[in-house]
């Protein structure tokens, strides 16, 4: 059954957010069309050599990429509203510098990404996209961060970690409906009263400033969705703090990843430049750049086992 609060809070919370959420931002993280902190990489050879020579750019000398621009940190407007600013734009643009190309971002609707791939309007997407069975019919993948969801509690809290079925017993937690982080919260449920202990409680806001206040007012104990988004949130509000995470395929891994034509034959230059910006240091300073690190992979695969289709 969801949870509802008062309308009251509903009304001010988001207008206080908006009051004095912007400037709140900009200090935790950089979200600046000048973005003084951007990491550049460097042109390898290597890399570039390996370019197949059947694979044609959108444009000469350009390595053009569709993104989503409405998820911070992943990727967001700056505060001049047309910049677009991130962590996906960040690595985009260090691919390009190790590929020894310009950077052309095309924003795109998330849900227009594969038909704008398919069609030729940009060579790749760095969009938060998952590796799945079903997707790897139709693209290729170079995989760059973990999919993780993470467990965020109010930071005076004395919950110190949530990482296994037994820790969420008992406990009020916070999830979206009808997600895969739902379904493994049942599942943990599930595991623990087959156990005897204690139900978990879900709650289920239909918005982010409902769902803050729940945590802030002690009416929850924790939320579990999209690591990223509650990183962000974490780093820029300093009112939430992480206590445990899990990878969104569990029990299987879920990667995200650079996606392309299949067949392109691009994706293995683009896995090998990934794995260039983790041997040169540049991949783990962009993560921790958008408090992102507990998301890093060890080295970057191309077409790797995805979730199952279902």
């Amino acid at each position: 059954m969801k949870q509802y609060s008062n309308l009251l809070p509903r009304l001010l919370l988001p207008a206080l957010i908006v009051a004095i959420g912007l400037s709140t931002y900009a200090r935790a993280l950089d979200l600046s069309p000048e973005q003084p902190g951007r990491l550049r990489g460097e042109k390898s050879e290597k890399v570039v050599a390996a370019i197949p020579t059947t694979f044609k750019f959108v444009e000469d000398g350009t390595f053009t990429v569709g993104i989503a621009v409405d998820n911070p940190p992943l990727a967001t407007y700056a505060t001049d509203a047309k910049t677009v600013v991130g962590y996906d734009p960040d690595l985009a643009l260090l691919v390009s510098d190790t590929l020894g190309k310009k950077l052309e971002l095309v924003p795109v609707a998330w849900a227009d990404w594969p038909l704008g791939l398919q069609s030729g309007k940009f060579d790749a997407v760095i969009s938060n996209v998952g590796v799945t069975e079903q997707r790897k019919e139709k693209f290729d993948f170079s995989t760059y961060r973990q999919g993780l969801h993470g467990f965020y509690v109010k930071s005076d809290s004395s919950i110190t970690s949530i990482k296994e079925p037994k820790d969420i017993a008992g406990l009020r937690i916070i999830t979206s409906s009808g997600t895969i982080q739902e379904k493994i919260l049942l599942e943990w449920d599930k595991q623990n009263l087959a156990k005897g202990l204690k139900p978990a409680q879900l709650q289920y806001y239909d918005d982010e400033a409902v769902s803050a206040l729940a945590i802030q007012s002690g009416r929850a104990d924790a939320e579990f969705n999209p690591n990223a988004t509650q990183a962000y949130r974490a780093a820029s509000e300093g009112t939430i703090k992480l206590v445990g995470t899990v990878n969104a395929g569990w029990p299987l891994v879920a990667d995200v990843a650079i996606t392309t034509r299949k067949g392109s034959g691009i994706a293995e230059s683009l896995t090998a430049a990934i794995n260039e910006l983790i041997d040169n240091g540049k991949y783990a300073q962009l993560l921790q750049r958008w408090q992102l690190t507990p998301e890093a992979l060890e080295r970057s695969r191309t077409n790797p086992p995805g979730l199952p289709k279902i």
